[in-house]
């Protein structure tokens, strides 16, 4: 398991790396990026991501036990960005590697689902004239 909080870029590449095994069938990699709208706005700029790295690792670690208990995994790797995250960057990367597609898509699902209901990381979208904080976990 790899789970990670960073303010440096996320490296895609070393994430599905790290999943890869000669056992697994299938490799799922979620990459959720930066957009230039949200409900309401257009023209955002960038996001602001304030996290607590202990508590938010504890979380996505306990996150990632519960898919290891439903679903037959190989590897699972998360790793959240925390502070300027620019359009179009990752801001938070999951991948999956299991035997079989089923289990890789549905736990990565669930990670990243899980991700975004309970753990405590808090967004604030930029625009030109103005931001505001979306309430976090």
């Amino acid at each position: 398991m790899l789970v990670r909080v960073t303010e440096t870029a996320i490296d895609e590449s070393d994430i599905r790396s790290f999943v890869s095994d000669d056992a697994a069938g299938a490799v799922v990699v979620f990459s959720g990026t930066a957009r230039n709208h949200s409900p309401g706005k257009t023209g955002i700029t960038h996001l602001e991501y304030e996290t607590y790295p202990e508590k938010v690792v504890g979380s996505i670690e306990q996150i990632v036990e519960e898919s290891r208990e439903k679903w037959d995994l190989i590897k699972v790797a998360v790793v959240h960005r925390s502070g300027r995250v620019n359009v179009g960057e990752p801001a938070v990367t999951v991948a999956v590697s299991a035997a079989h597609r089923a289990d890789a898509f549905d736990a990565a699902r669930y990670v990243i689902d899980e991700l975004k209901s309970r753990v405590p990381i808090w967004k604030q979208e930029h625009w030109s004239g103005g931001s505001v904080w979306i309430e976090g976990a």
